[in-house]
């Protein structure tokens, strides 16, 4: 925590911490949350990543400052009468940062790519609405069955397995964006490389020191480029809140994205023009691991260890920023949806208690066999405050927690193989959908983290899918989250809000419950 409670201008802190003063205004410095795993599109599935790579690139569809959504590469398009056939006309100004034109083939490429079982893309399922694309990544059908094709050099024809409401808002998904075939045919992996690298968006990679900096300077190809005004963006990775924070009080970063909760009052007090707090698309969870051989696999364990989590206590007394209890997986204010909630929500905390040392007991374990627990969480000062407390609330059942943590990517990574007993996740939502959200609980899917799985929850999932009535779909939806939420498939916790560090000098940064914040749109005041 800041000691000194007393707000230092930036030239005084930044003699103080030995940082130096910002030397030129077209310059955005961006603290983000986390060191990219990659900047190929086909290789992400963060946000920290996203706040880079959605930078560097455009999809046919994309954001506007408020976070709607509005044409990208493409300039219009045409859907079919039974909404499963969308036809893009793209701009013909779309250009890469060599000058190469963006053409519809650049996209049946990428397409092609990361559904491609050799690209083992993690984020791939969120493409499986269309035709083929399901069986392609599951390398059950060639990739030229996919329902991807350029009509001719500016048109692409896009068909779906079924209508789906939501796919525009996922073409501006990463996912989505379209990759240069000739340079990843000249370069391999090693495309998206600093030197090697081309990209569509409003800017281009110049520079990435590991662990350090990303720098991207203005695309003189950018088809808007006229109305882009900084000259540059460095990406700073900063995963310790408290350290980003300090860099922005020094004047050395415009903008953090996240900042430590504990700090709130004293930020709304000192820099209440710099806070920038938004309800957000997105929940905080711990997942279960169900594989064989750990504990968490019977959900009478996992449905104590989820009784005895006291959410009003994280939301209210550790962080306190506006965060909302979690009793569903699926965040309030998603479009068209209603959650249901656990059964145990109306309980008084004695009786969950209660009811979660019967489970324990049921489950085999007690005084004489303690239930022991590897509980990891990726690097944060927040991450570390809810950890450390939710031990506590399990120690009265006996539980036993050996907390780990690591750097995100790693995290990530290892949990993703199955190292763990319980681990933190977050989830924001791609697109203002509950699917997004209940699809993390499919079997098979790569983000599906705990490897959870449910045949009956899965053909809800399926039925839905094929639902064109959005009343029915709902529902249907409503009803696998209910099986999702009685077997204790994750144990949700609270609703984001998203917490942003902005400098008062810019202008441009519009609030959105997605939290995206493209930096074209983004300039210094004169």
């Amino acid at each position: 925590m800041l000691k000194n409670r007393t707000f230092m201008g930036p030239v005084a802190i930044a003699l103080a911490f030995g940082f130096t003063a910002p030397l030129q205004a077209d310059t955005l410095r961006l603290a983000i949350m986390g060191e990219p795993a990659s900047l190929d599109p086909h290789k992400i599935s963060g946000t920290w990543e996203n706040d880079v790579v959605g930078d560097l690139f455009e999809g046919l569809v994309t954001e506007a400052a408020d976070g709607t959504r509005i044409p990208g590469v493409a300039e219009s398009w045409e859907v079919s009468a039974d909404g499963t056939v969308y036809t893009f006309t793209l701009r013909d100004d779309a250009k890469w940062s060599d000058g190469e034109p963006v053409t519809a083939d650049d996209f049946v490429f990428a397409f092609q790519r990361i559904l491609s079982p050799a690209t083992a893309a993690n984020y791939a399922y969120l493409l499986y609405p269309i035709k083929n694309a399901e069986a392609v990544y599951a390398g059950e059908a060639d990739t030229s069955t996919l329902g991807v094709e350029a009509l001719d050099t500016t048109t692409l024809q896009v068909t779906l397995e079924r209508s789906t409401p939501y796919f525009l808002d996922q073409l501006s998904h990463y996912t989505a964006y379209p990759v240069p075939s000739h340079t990843v045919e000249t370069f391999g992996d090693d495309w998206s490389r600093p030197g090697n690298m081309v990209s569509n968006g409003a800017f281009q990679l110049e520079e990435w020191q590991s662990q350090t900096r990303i720098t991207a300077t203005r695309n003189p190809h950018f088809h808007d480029v006229d109305n882009v005004a900084l000259e540059e963006v460095v990406y700073f990775p900063i995963e310790e809140r408290n350290t980003a924070l300090n860099r922005f009080r020094a004047g050395e970063i415009d903008i953090a994205r996240e900042f430590p909760t504990q700090q709130y009052d004293w930020l709304m007090d000192n820099l209440p023009e710099a806070v920038q707090v938004a309800p957000y698309l997105g929940i905080y969870y711990y997942v279960f691991n169900a594989r064989d051989g750990h504990a968490t696999i019977d959900p009478r364990v996992r449905e104590a260890l989820s009784l005895a989590v006291r959410r009003e206590v994280i939301t209210d007394q550790i962080l306190g920023t506006g965060e909302v209890p979690a009793y569903s997986f699926v965040p309030p204010d998603v479009s068209h949806y209603e959650a249901p909630t656990v059964s145990f929500a109306e309980l008084s905390q004695e009786e969950r208690l209660e009811r979660a040392r019967e489970l324990l007991q049921e489950a085999g374990y007690g005084p004489d066999n303690p239930l022991e627990l590897m509980l990891r969480y990726n690097t944060s000062e927040d991450h570390r405050k809810v950890a450390i407390a939710i031990a506590a609330m399990w120690k009265p059942l006996g539980v036993e927690v050996e907390l780990y943590n690591s750097e995100v990517a790693v995290h990530y990574s290892d949990i993703r193989q199955g190292d763990f007993d319980v681990a933190r996740a977050g989830w924001i939502g791609d697109y203002n959908d509950a699917q997004n959200f209940l699809s993390l609980l499919e079997s098979n899917v790569s983000n599906n983290y705990g490897a959870y799985s449910s045949p009956e929850f899965d053909a809800l999932m399926s039925e839905a899918a094929n639902t064109q009535d959005l009343d029915k779909r709902a529902e249907i939806m409503a009803e696998a989250e209910t099986i999702a939420l009685e077997n204790s498939a994750t144990l949700p916790i609270y609703y984001y809000v998203s917490r942003n560090l902005v400098s008062p000098d810019l202008s441009g940064w519009e609030t959105n419950i997605e939290d995206i914040h493209r930096s074209r749109w983004i300039h210094f005041d004169d």
